[in-house]
């Protein structure tokens, strides 16, 4: 039986876009949903998932006996292989890490805290280990460490990020390590997909891009800032917790960035006292954190302050849906995105551009009138 040249030439576009990432992890597509905090719910990484991504369920906004029930609630959404972020500054840490691999899901993704130790037990589960890294040396750190995979993450990332661009960023880590290397930053699009393999790349990962879907839990007052932000909107500051933070500017960090040393250090404070409100920790615990942080995240004792107006200003623009009043951490990309479509749509988008582009490539076919 004959095979159409129609087929055949799907088959090789298919065939380009099956990485080692989708062996690693188990997915369809060599793309990675990111766990943004107080975004990535069971409801968006089922959604992924479903769509032919890789989701990872943001558990590092969870409390330690959150963590269980909301990855038990992605399985009820899903039976395709997930992944959990967390982070050791956390409290209760040692308790999600032991959940993780009780409930051994395919992946985890983490930054600096964990130690070889911990990387160990996971491994020793069957549980991939893949962080997300700003430098070339905290990605050759993590590699002797033992990690299987690394997402590296320029600074055209959302939320915490550094200041070296993707496309520096992603060729510099691929020379220095030898595991797989997942590119984020910037990301949104089948050509970023295309882009990224074509730098060595296994995949791409995107955090904005997922936050702007309709599958996103995110109330829709949010979406709509999000929507409605152009590049201008979008600023690099240090104002809000003392680390580098990319933010839609709106009224909160207007305020902020008008704002003395003292009015900065009781809205630390104050904030600190809502986080353990929300959270259930005691004073102990966030002190504990904040310690750990500052030794291990390289960070100034006024920097572990003041991390606590993140997570709580974040959740009032992504889970009570009042943007005005929160902040909204984004990728440089949001400026570029003016639509909402369902995570089914957006992979199954990628994918088309991402195959265009490489047949036009391996055709020999440049430029855009080709795709």
């Amino acid at each position: 039986m004959s095979t159409s040249p129609e087929a055949v030439g799907h088959a090789e576009t298919v065939g380009r876009l099956h990485t080692p990432l989708c062996d690693l992890l188990g997915s369809r597509y060599p793309v990675v949903q990111t766990a943004m905090g107080w975004v990535a719910h069971p409801e968006l990484v089922a959604a992924s998932c479903n769509a032919g991504a890789f989701g990872f369920l943001a558990a590092a906004s969870l409390h330690a006996a959150e963590v269980g029930p909301a990855i038990r609630r992605v399985r009820e959404l899903t039976d395709k292989p997930f992944g959990v972020n967390f982070h050791m500054f956390q409290p209760g840490a040692a308790q999600i890490v032991d959940t993780i691999i009780a409930e051994k899901v395919r992946a985890v993704s983490f930054g600096r805290g964990p130690d070889k130790a911990i990387i160990k037990r996971f491994r020793d589960a069957g549980i991939v280990c893949m962080p997300t890294v700003g430098a070339v040396k905290h990605a050759q750190k993590m590699v002797e460490m033992g990690v299987d995979a690394i997402t590296i993450q320029g600074g055209e990332g959302g939320g915490h990020t550094g200041s070296v661009p993707t496309i520096i960023l992603l060729p510099q880590v691929l020379d220095a390590v030898k595991v797989p290397v997942v590119a984020a930053g910037g990301f949104s699009d089948g050509r970023g997909l295309a882009a990224a393999l074509a730098f060595g790349a296994v995949g791409m990962a995107m955090g904005t891009r997922f936050l702007m879907t309709s599958d996103c839990p995110v109330p829709e007052p949010t979406k709509a800032r999000y929507v409605k932000a152009r590049l201008e909107d979008i600023v690099l500051t240090t104002r809000v917790d003392g680390m580098q933070h990319r933010l839609i500017r709106n009224e909160v960090l207007g305020q902020f960035e008008q704002a003395g040393p003292a009015r900065l250090l009781l809205s630390a404070l104050h904030n600190a006292w809502q986080l353990k409100r929300r959270t259930g920790a005691s004073i102990a615990e966030l002190l504990h954190a904040a310690r750990q942080m500052q030794r291990e995240g390289g960070l100034t004792f006024g920097q572990a302050l003041m991390a606590a107006n993140s997570p709580v200003l974040l959740q009032r623009s992504m889970i009570e849906g009042q943007p005005a009043e929160g902040i909204m951490a984004t990728g440089t990309v949001a400026g570029v995105i003016g639509d909402l479509p369902s995570c089914a749509e957006l992979v199954e988008r990628i994918v088309r551009e991402a195959e265009q582009r490489l047949a036009a490539l391996a055709a020999g076919r440049y430029g855009k009138q080709d795709v």
